[in-house]
């Protein structure tokens, strides 16, 4: 039993290793769990909390259609993306994802040396082909120029993809995407970074496309991982 606990990559609360043990089989509770990450020393990680502004304005092209509507019947109705920064080889890299609302599944992403519209448009490609071209959805995202940039909105005109943004400078209007990144960095991203670009995708890539969409549980989804709360809904989702 203990092995499960040494094994993991970096300490979780103990409500979400709870919920990895009972996958398992293992039946214990939470103070069983609590005894045995003292007796291995581990700590939950928990990130601390941000004071953002408040802001209300948007763009009058592209209003906030979405408006923090976050809870959606159904895979590829809604859709939203983000940027955040990655250190790897001695400098700053880009990594783009989209999400889907419906199981908060990650269903592209891309990393880059350069925040450009390019970026994006490679993580909804991916996103497009792997959910078998979907239309008519809603792809949200925050005021970032990659996401304004008349290349990334012919793009979604290609797809046929309506365009909804966050109000300026509002990271709630965007919330899903946040606690993916804070997942990402609290849990897995390594405190000095990586020694490679190579290396960073690839660690990158298990940690979105299996450990957060498979195995990682989500309070969202009653504890169930983002793709098996989507095989629940007997939906095919077409990613692997």
């Amino acid at each position: 039993m203990s092995e499960l606990f040494s094994q993991s990559r970096s300490a979780a609360g103990s409500r979400s290793i709870l919920s990895l043990m009972r996958d398992d089989g293992e039946q214990l509770g939470r103070f069983k769990v609590r005894s045995l990450m003292r007796e291995l020393d581990l700590v939950s990680k928990q990130p601390g909390s941000h004071a953002y502004k408040r802001a209300t304005v948007e763009r009058l092209d592209i209003p906030n259609i979405l408006n923090r509507e976050f809870d959606v019947p159904a895979p590829n109705q809604v859709w939203c993306g983000d940027i955040t920064y990655i250190w790897a080889q001695g400098k700053w890299h880009y990594l783009a994802v989209v999400l889907d609302l419906c199981a908060r599944r990650v269903v592209g992403w891309a990393l880059s040396e350069k925040p450009d519209a390019e970026l994006v448009i490679k993580a909804l490609d991916m996103a497009y082909e792997q959910r078998g071209r979907p239309q008519s959805l809603l792809f949200h995202s925050d005021q970032g120029s990659q996401y304004a940039s008349r290349l990334f909105r012919q793009r979604l005109w290609r797809y046929q993809m309506r365009q909804s943004m966050s109000r300026r400078g509002n990271c709630w209007d965007n919330a899903p995407m946040e606690r993916v990144f804070r997942s990402l960095k609290t849990e897995w991203i390594p405190t000095t970074g990586y020694r490679t670009a190579q290396e960073a995708q690839r660690d990158i890539s298990h940690f979105l496309m299996h450990r957060y969409n498979w195995i990682r549980p989500y309070q969202f989804n009653d504890g169930l991982a983002p793709a098996r709360a989507e095989e629940k809904l007997n939906v095919v989702s077409g990613i692997s």
